[in-house]
């Protein structure tokens, strides 16, 4: 499809004169789109350009005005129902209509946007009477329609609907656009008119309406020419008191044609005038029989009875210590919470950008905590309303087959679009660079950030250079495992990029873990005090990793019950322990070779001085090396050190790309690093 670049001009001399702030004021100016011409003027209602093409923003022009040589409008913004916060939708005090929009005013929204950023006009009819026929005016297909007469005062046909649609005024203006599509049929050739809707010269008697969802013809327009504007018919809502006739209207519209059609409801006689009168039958097509409604995709059925409830004091501990149970709350973290809260609440009250990067081994609660900010800040945002509405993106590396699919993560979460890699990088890049008017803060979680290095770090780069952009309104939380992640691997204009707000989560102590056991089972008498004080000992001292100690734990109240209930003891957490630190992997590596247990030091200490998970084989060799040198063993040659290297892939416990690479052979653990050096010590 061929794209025609519109060219802006005003129209007339300036009304206005500003000198102080050196601006001109216009009363109006042209939109040039190849050989159309479309005026806007002061209070004209607009459309204009947002980050989605789909759906444009409306908005009312309040000034046209020049400044400093830039052509610039200020408006009032119009925000539709997907776009309005839950606790306001819920004030309506009624179903809205899919395509009534509302006045808004926020921090959020700029009301002094460029001029080039207008589409065209529009045409937005309030819900109250008035004085003119109502069109909707807009031109996104070229499809020519006719402009369809409405009563010039709406109080002779609704009577006491004035009062019913003042309700919500003092709060929002509603505006409904409904396309009455039956009166097309009134009109069809030339001679039927609806009762008490005059005739205006100059309008013509059939016209084709189209809807503005879908644009689907109703009626073929057979004089409609190419030149003409595409015009939309909108109706003012209208509430029926008779409840028998209401729910008449509602069966009558189910067995209409599968277009969507929107039909007016008739009042009762009132002394504002008399009633109009329906219109007959024989005016509409027959009824096609309707498609029955249903998914490709089949839904999972709805449980035909409640969840069974624990039957056990031990089956309901098990069910409180599994990981992805969501605590009420997160002890031991709360100086961390505070801190990133704060950072966030910040950064999206006063709608800028910014950087964490928050660092932890494993296991210390650094997702968890971040999680529980986003949780509080989305509760502040549409319940208390607090701060203004964000958007949350979370990605995590781990799930990333290629680190570039980042990005088509990313913009199918902020726009719902889907791209490839290098298509998704450029909408990104436009999106981020751009003014916007009505531009929402974004937090970006990243996890597991180790995992989306790549050899020219383009993707770190741009993760962390975006939210520099001053129309990004883009706040970046990355976590990864290695504290000194940005001066080990990152370079130099990646790390300037994300900045100094860096947080270290430390390990857990025994005391911690100890505390966070017991807030899971929250009064539930499960474990003696001598079982819980050794578990959490026993993980404290060799990694402080939460998730381990929960886990064992749960296996520790399933030996229980097999063996005769009652409370957890010493013994069963011990049996737990064996069996957690016994798997055949851990086995393995105790039993391993000299050579191959060197190898396996080595592949951790590189792992850990890169901050990645995963190294080339010349870079553990090196590693390799001085650790022979440090345990008074001889180096080994390169060709013993690579069989070494293959058989500890045979195994499994390495994961080795082919062969033939050589040097550059990449090396990654199929175990955990903290299995890996509890077989060493233990061994």
């Amino acid at each position: 499809m061929k794209t025609v670049s519109r060219v802006y001009r005003w129209r007339g001399d300036p009304v206005g004169v500003d000198r102080r702030l050196k601006t001109k004021q216009y009363h109006s100016l042209s939109i040039s789109a190849g050989q159309q011409v479309t005026v806007v003027s002061v209070g004209h209602h607009v459309l204009i350009e947002g980050e989605n093409q789909n759906e444009p923003y409306v908005a009312k022009v309040l000034c046209l005005y020049e400044s400093g040589g830039q052509m610039k409008v200020q408006v009032d913004w119009l925000v539709r129902l997907c776009e309005l916060p839950r606790s306001k939708a819920s004030l309506l005090g009624r179903p809205p209509h899919p395509q009534e929009v509302f006045f808004y005013d926020g921090p959020s929204c700029d009301p002094e946007v460029s001029v080039e950023s207008i589409l065209r006009p529009v045409q937005v009819t309030a819900s109250r009477s008035l004085s003119r026929p109502i069109s909707f005016h807009s031109g996104w297909d070229e499809i020519s329609c006719r402009e369809i007469e409405m009563p010039r005062d709406f109080s002779s046909m609704t009577g006491e609907t004035h009062t019913h649609t003042h309700t919500h005024t003092h709060t929002h203006t509603q505006f409904v656009c409904h396309f009455l599509s039956h009166l097309a049929s009134c009109v069809q050739d030339g001679a039927r008119r609806r009762p008490a809707a005059p005739q205006e010269e100059g309008h013509p008697s059939h016209g084709q309406v189209t809807s503005a969802c879908g644009f689907r013809t109703l009626l073929d327009d057979q004089d409609a020419t190419s030149d003409e504007d595409e015009e939309f018919v909108l109706s003012k809502q209208e509430e029926d008191d008779d409840e028998e006739e209401e729910e008449e209207e509602e069966e009558e519209e189910e067995e209409e044609l599968p277009v969507k059609r929107s039909r007016r409801k008739q009042t009762e006689h009132t002394a504002a005038g008399p009633r109009a009168t329906r219109l007959p039958p024989l005016l509409f097509p027959q009824a096609a029989p309707r498609t029955p409604r249903h998914t490709t995709t089949p839904s999972i059925p709805s449980r035909a009875q409640p969840a069974p409830r624990p039957a056990s004091v031990l089956e309901e501990a098990r069910l409180r210590l599994h990981v992805s149970s969501v605590p009420e709350s997160l002890p031991c973290r709360e100086s961390e919470f505070h801190q990133v809260y704060d950072f966030l609440h910040s950064k999206i009250l006063d709608g800028t950008g910014g950087c964490m990067y928050i660092s932890g081994v494993p296991g210390t609660g650094k997702t968890a905590t971040v999680q529980e900010v986003v949780r509080r800040l989305q509760h502040a945002a549409e319940e208390e309303q607090e701060i203004p509405p964000f958007n949350l993106i979370h990605i995590n590396g781990m799930k990333m087959t290629d680190p570039h699919q980042a990005y088509v993560h990313i913009l199918q979460e902020l726009t719902g679009q889907k791209a490839t890699c290098d298509h998704a990088a450029a909408l990104l890049e436009k999106i981020f660079s751009r003014p916007s008017p009505r531009k929402l803060s974004t937090v970006l979680l990243v996890d597991e950030l180790d995992l989306l290095w790549t050899r020219k770090q383009n993707v770190m780069y741009n993760l962390f250079d975006w939210p520099t952009r001053s129309h990004a309104h883009l706040v970046v939380v990355a976590i990864a495992n290695t504290m000194d992640l940005p001066e080990r691997v990152l370079i130099n204009r990646v790390a300037s990029r994300l900045g100094l707000t860096r947080m270290s989560f430390q390990p857990y102590s025994f005391r911690q873990l100890q505390q966070i056991v017991t807030s899971r089972l929250n009064r539930l008498k499960a474990f003696e005090d001598d079982a819980l004080q050794l578990v959490s000992r026993k993980v404290a001292a060799l990694s402080g990793d939460a998730r381990r100690c929960l886990d064992i734990c749960r296996r520790a109240t399933e030996i229980c019950e097999q063996a005769s209930g009652g409370l957890v003891g010493t013994g069963h957490v011990m049996e737990a322990m064996n069996e957690m630190f016994s798997s055949p992997y851990i086995t393995t590596i105790s039993c391993a070779a000299l050579q191959e247990q060197l190898f396996l030091r080595a592949v951790v200490a590189e792992f850990r001085r890169l901050g990645l998970e995963e190294a080339t084989f010349q870079q553990v060799l090196v590693q390799h090396q001085a650790l022979s040198l440090v345990e008074g063993l001889q180096p080994a040659p390169v060709s013993e050190v690579q069989a070494v290297c293959q058989r500890l892939g045979a195994c499994r416990l390495l994961l080795l790309e082919s062969s033939r690479l050589g040097l550059l052979q990449r090396v990654r653990l199929n175990v955990s690093q903290d299995d890996v050096l509890y077989a060493l010590n233990a061994g």
